[in-house]
């Protein structure tokens, strides 16, 4: 199958053994395609041992550690033909992954994400409350993860209001203005976790202020760190915002995800499961010899996906550790993999957009 055909099927339709031939075909095409265009890959996979006409299922193909993009420039596609660079998000001093995009693969990624958020926002566009600044968006050549994020998400918005100034207080004229215009419909909330507690949820209780966003739902993103250290839950966190202005729980997603892997994202279902699509799995590897864990049993999250042609980030491992939960029968009545984070392996860089902010914070 070509990507236009796999992008077309809809993300939670398929059953295991119909993404697995699906993934299996797709995987090897990728791996072989960096293999030839990408010499840094080449010589890694040469140093597996493994016969590049003769690959093995997806699961026993070679991962890069995601820390390799902070290391090396890894790009499968022509200099001149990249036409955006992402980073990683980072502290201070954190060397920051780069992910080089050519107008192919950044077309793919935006398909991908509309495909996949589409599911859970409905096809047409709908306004949307951004609670940023718009200052995080200025630089458009050289994204951050939490830029590419918001513009990234930007194009389900009919129309777009920031709900923070440039100094994160809120803007509560605008809003006000915005939710007047747009009372009655459908309001379309993002943001990265840390930054709705901090300079949302916590300025609506000083302020205040009770805008009425029952018509909303917000998927929000980045790490959860900050908040597990001030003891907020999930369910808790989903709560207070109900209590402050009145979205209900089962319209507030979480999503995992990652600028290296940008456009395939994990969302979180109304179970509070986060899910595998079409165009990706997760695959979970004990870390004391690599072998795939059994469903239930803690390791480190393994992230595949259909999309990356510009350089070789289809297979990656990461420095999360998380466990599955089951496959093809979470109550949500999506297919797929479900799965839920545990946390980051021990002394590895904080990254996530909502983490790295809350560690400058």
């Amino acid at each position: 199958m070509t990507l236009d055909e796999i992008l077309d099927i809809e993300p939670f339709s398929l059953n295991s053994e119909e993404k697995h031939a699906i993934l299996n075909d797709r995987l090897r095409q990728l791996t072989v395609h960096h293999y030839k265009n990408c010499e840094k890959y080449r010589r890694m996979f040469d140093a597996t041992g493994l016969d590049i006409n003769n690959l093995p299922e997806y699961e026993q193909l070679p991962f890069l550690p995601v820390r390799l993009f902070k290391e090396f420039e890894l790009r499968s596609c022509a200099h001149d033909d990249v036409v955006k660079t992402l980073t990683s998000s980072g502290t201070t001093g954190q060397q920051v992954s780069r992910i080089f995009l050519d107008r192919e693969a950044s077309s793919y990624q935006t398909k991908c994400l509309t495909r996949i958020v589409s599911h859970f926002l409905g096809t047409k566009r709908v306004p949307m409350l951004i609670l940023d600044s718009s200052a995080v968006v200025k630089n458009r050549a050289m994204f951050s993860a939490r830029g590419a994020g918001i513009l990234g998400f930007s194009m389900f918005g009919s129309k777009r209001q920031y709900a923070l100034d440039n100094d994160m207080e809120l803007d509560i004229e605008g809003m006000n203005a915005f939710l007047e215009a747009h009372r009655g419909e459908t309001i379309f909330l993002f943001g990265f976790t840390f930054m709705v507690w901090q300079h949302f949820y916590k300025k609506l209780i000083e302020s205040g202020y009770r805008p009425d966003l029952s018509n909303g739902i917000l998927i929000h993103g980045g790490g959860w760190k900050k908040l597990i250290s001030e003891k907020v839950s999930p369910s808790e966190f989903k709560q207070a915002l109900n209590t402050v202005c009145g979205i209900a729980p089962e319209n507030i997603h979480d999503y995992y995800g990652m600028v290296e892997q940008t456009g395939t994202i994990y969302m979180e279902c109304k179970c509070g499961h986060l899910h595998t699509s079409a165009f990706s799995d997760v695959i979970i590897r004990r870390p004391h010899d690599w072998s795939v864990a059994d469903f239930g049993e803690k390791g480190l999250i393994e992230v595949v996906s259909v999309l990356p042609t510009s350089y070789p980030g289809h297979i990656l491992l990461t420095e999360d550790e998380g466990i599955i939960l089951g496959e093809d029968d979470c109550p949500c009545g999506l297919k797929g993999k479900y799965f839920k984070i545990s946390g980051r392996i021990k002394n590895a860089e904080i990254r996530g957009c909502s983490d790295t902010y809350a560690a400058k914070f």
